[in-house]
Parts: structure tokens; sequence; C-alpha cells
């Protein structure tokens, strides 16, 4: 836990050089979710990289990618244009391939190629004519979650073993738990009850904990302590921001970067989840803002959740701007505290007081740090709490500014989405007499409606 106190925290289709890797996009993929025999006007097609607000990405966002991925500035700009159509192509396939889907990853310099694994080999040539890598393996993620589930109720009734983390690995098609002590592992995992045939166990020196530490990434204090602002929302028409449940429980008073008085903290979850939302008070303005590079502000446009293997960056009051990859989704972490699940697995670095604080893919907001171990001069390993969950279990609005993307025109009030939800992949909704369904997990926001975003949402 890295909470700071003041006392103390696709497939063989690659891209061509300036060119999307997924051969299917935009034209291909997108004609196929519209009815052979619809009537209706169609809007003009927008590709996942537009509807995602790639080109808007920040300067802080790509000289941060420049730095801690090697990247030049032509590659980060191809890298995050592929990740935003990969996770597009991976939500449809995932739909396609149903209960045979075993997961989706992206690689390469620029996330070039995408892998969608499925256990039935017979859909293999569906997943190539999508544009990905096809993988057969033998276990499903519904079966790897299933198994994840099991360990993380075990944690629940008994202690999980020091300094442990388990992760549903998409790349291995394994549930991964690392462990100081292998032995007390995998007793553990025997005493849950989780097919053993599905978790790999293996050593580790990393020693997690939680990061103890209104423009995501600033510095917010409770009594001693400093912490780091996750995401600007709102609720109603309340200000507030999320952050981190171990920096603070509900009724803890904050103060901001300025030590002027803040608001105070309204609900609190940790162990279990690391979440939790502070309002703030009549002087506070939430910004749909993360501090970059040198202070500057880098753009949310939305929080659709990036695929394993995309870039992602973090911001922090300690160390500030870093980037790295997302190396698991669904992780469950062991802190002193006790076990969080639910988190996600990065190769970014942070420190203490950098708990709370912001990661962002482009310019999707990702998650509110959690903890980790090591720092940022040899290298760590950090996790995060997705945001959208956070903002769903909580009723939040992420504050966003998608100025400078495509007008896209005015809604159709008909139907059953609605701005400010929060969709899972495979939701289904309808819309001005259709029904959609959700291709990657996000917030609904106005100008994202199902007609207007088919990286979002695919016609039944």
């Amino acid at each position: 836990m890295r909470h700071r106190h003041a006392r103390t925290s696709a497939c063989a289709v690659i891209a061509a050089v300036g060119a999307l890797v997924l051969t299917a996009l935009p034209g291909s993929a997108a004609a196929e979710s519209v009815r052979a025999d619809s009537t209706t006007p169609q809007p003009p097609h927008r590709s996942a990289a537009e509807t995602l607000s790639v080109g808007a990405t920040s300067d802080a966002v790509y000289q941060a990618m420049q730095r801690d991925l090697g990247l030049n500035r032509t590659q980060a700009e191809r890298r995050l244009a592929n990740e935003a159509e990969a996770g597009a192509v991976a939500g449809r396939l995932h739909n396609k391939l149903g209960a045979s889907f075993a997961g989706a990853w992206v690689s390469g310099t620029t996330s070039a190629t995408l892998t969608v694994a499925t256990t039935d080999s017979a859909r293999l040539a569906a997943v190539r004519a999508a544009g990905a890598r096809a993988v057969h393996v033998p276990h499903t993620l519904a079966q790897l979650d299933a198994a994840k589930d099991k360990l993380d109720r075990a944690s629940a009734r008994r202690a999980a073993p020091e300094a442990s983390s388990w992760a549903v690995d998409v790349r291995t098609n394994t549930v991964r738990l690392r462990a100081a002590d292998p032995a007390a592992a995998r007793s553990f995992v025997a005493a849950s009850g989780a097919d053993r045939g599905l978790v790999s166990v293996g050593a580790t020196a990393e020693r997690p904990r939680p990061l103890y530490d209104i423009r995501g990434g600033d510095a917010y204090y409770m009594g001693g302590g400093r912490c780091s602002v996750g995401f600007a929302i709102t609720r109603g028409s309340q200000q507030g921001f999320a952050t981190a449940g171990h920096c603070g429980r509900a009724g803890t008073s904050t103060t901001g970067y300025n030590q002027a008085a803040q608001g105070s903290f309204q609900a609190s979850t940790f162990p279990g989840r690391d979440t939790a939302w502070v309002a703030a008070n009549s002087s506070w303005t939430s910004t749909p803002y993360v501090k970059g590079q040198g202070g500057q502000n880098v753009r949310v446009a939305g929080s659709t959740q990036a695929a394993v293997g995309a870039s992602i960056c973090r911001s922090g009051s300690t160390t500030g701007w870093h980037c790295g990859t997302i190396q698991q989704h669904n992780t469950s972490v062991t802190y002193p505290q006790g076990t969080v699940s639910g988190v996600t697995r990065t190769s970014v670095c942070a420190e203490p007081g950098d708990s709370g604080g912001s990661f962002i893919s482009g310019s999707q907001a990702q998650g509110v740090t959690s903890g980790g171990s090591g720092n940022c001069r040899s290298g760590g390993t950090t996790f995060y709490q997705p945001i959208n969950p956070l903002l769903q279990g909580y009723g939040l609005t992420l504050k966003t500014n998608t100025s400078g993307s495509e007008d896209p025109g005015p809604s159709e009030p008909s139907g059953t989405w609605a701005a400010g939800t929060v969709y899972e992949a495979g939701a289904e909704v309808t819309y001005g007499g259709t029904t959609y369904r959700c291709l990657q997990g996000h917030q609904a926001q106005e100008g994202w409606e199902p007609a207007n975003a088919p990286s979002l949402w695919e016609q039944v």
C-alpha cells in the first residue's frame, strides 16, 4: 500500500506504416452491425479511435509513453489508435464466441497484434476473419473466473499467504498466483476448492502494500496523511472525486493540495475492494483533467476499459507521470490489511503518496491507484481499482471533456440506453427502436449513443 502519511506512503495481420492493424476495420466490421434490410438512415461511421477521442490525447501522455515505453511520437500515436480498434474487435468476438471465449490481449511495440483465445477449434477461422490472431486453449474465461472467485471467497474465510496476489492471466490461460511462500500458496489453493489444474503457483519477491498517499493526480491530505486524487466526479450537483478506499473512511475530512479545506469521504471500502469518493465543498469544482508531465492538463474523455497489453499512464502526487502496460485484469492481491479483489496489475511504477491517483489510457480513465511494490527508480508493479465499478457502486458520474470530437447530433430519446449508466460488455439496451449489445465496458455519455458508437455497441 503506498499511501503516504506525513507521519511516515490480429494473427498474422500487421499494420502497414501509418495504418491500423485490423483489416476488418473500419469498414467491414462496422458494416456487419448494420442490418441489410434496414431502411433507417445510418449515421456516418466513426472509428473506435474517433469515438474514444484518441486524436485529442494530451502531449503529456505521449511524452510519458515515449520515455517509459521507449516509443517515438508516431509509434505512440499508432499504439493508442490500434488499442482503440482492438478493443472494439475483441468485444465483437467475445459476443460471437460466447461461452468458448477465453480472453483477448494486444501485443507488439504499437499494439499491432490482437490475439483472441477460444476453446472451440471450429471458431478459430472466425477469429482470423475478424483480423485477430487466433489461439486454441483448454480453458474458457468463465472457468478461469470461477476458479479465481473460489480463491477470493477463501481469502475471506482465512488469511491468504503473505505477499500474495492472484489473477486471471489470459495470456497463459491460467489463474496465476504469486506468493512469497509457494508451499503456503499451494495449501491455500487446495483449501479453496479451486481446480488446481487451473491455478499456477509461483514465487515472488514483491511485497505489495496499499499506496497510502480536483484534478486527477493532485495531492490531498487527511489529518497526518497524504493521498492523490483519482478522477473528478459529480453526483447530481455535488462535486468531488474518486480515490482509494484505504486513504480514508466515511466522515474523514480532507484538505486540498493547497491545504485549504476541501471536503470529506462519503463512502469507503477497504479491504475487499479499494474504493472511495470524497464530496467537495463549494470552493472546489470538478474538472475533466488529470495532472500530466510538468503540470499540464491531460483531458479525460471517457472510461472505456483498455485491453490486457495496452499502454497505460499514471499520475500521482509523489512521482508524477509514469507509463507502462496492463498485465492482468481481475486480479486479487493480499496486503497486510487483507485481500483486495478486482484490481488490475500493471508494469507502471509508483511510490508512497501516489495512492488513489489516476490511471489513464490515452484519454480514457481506467482506475485509481491501489498498491504495489518497487519504486520509480528501479521499477515496480502497481495495481489499480477499475473506475467503472467504482462509479457504478457509488452512483457517480465521471467528469469528462469531449470537445474537439465529431458532433454526433441530437440524442434519440427512446429506449433503455441512458447517459451516466455504467455498461459492462454483453449488456443489452434498446435505442431508437433497435436492440444493441455492449462491446466494451464504459460509462455512457452524450455522444456515445449506440447508433453513434459502433466501437462500443453492435446491433443484435
